[in-house]
């Protein structure tokens, strides 16, 4: 199977455990190199968060179990980049 190298995650979770502890456990998951989290809406509530995950095969059930784990949920995958190696999306006259 063709390994994922670069996973976009858009999150919606509670506001604890807080997004750097989400940053680390995703971070902890087979194949992943490296994360960076986003904060890009805050509320009484919860908090979204745009998670982006790299490595050489990363493995999305063992993240979306971590994700699950917080009590959050993946609300959509934004991008994803499988392969070889990545590719950096090209712009198009819509951009």
């Amino acid at each position: 199977m063709v390994p994922i190298r670069r996973l976009v995650l858009d999150v919606l979770k509670p506001h604890e455990p807080e997004m750097t502890e989400l940053a680390r456990r995703t971070a902890d998951c087979d194949g992943v190199e490296g994360v960076n989290a986003t904060l890009v809406e805050y509320d009484r509530e919860v908090e979204n968060v745009k998670l982006t995950l790299e490595g050489d095969d990363i493995d999305f059930e063992a993240v979306r179990t971590v994700i699950d784990g917080f009590g959050a949920s993946v609300h959509s995958v934004d991008e994803l980049a499988c392969g070889d190696r990545l590719i950096d999306a090209g712009e198009t006259p819509q951009d």
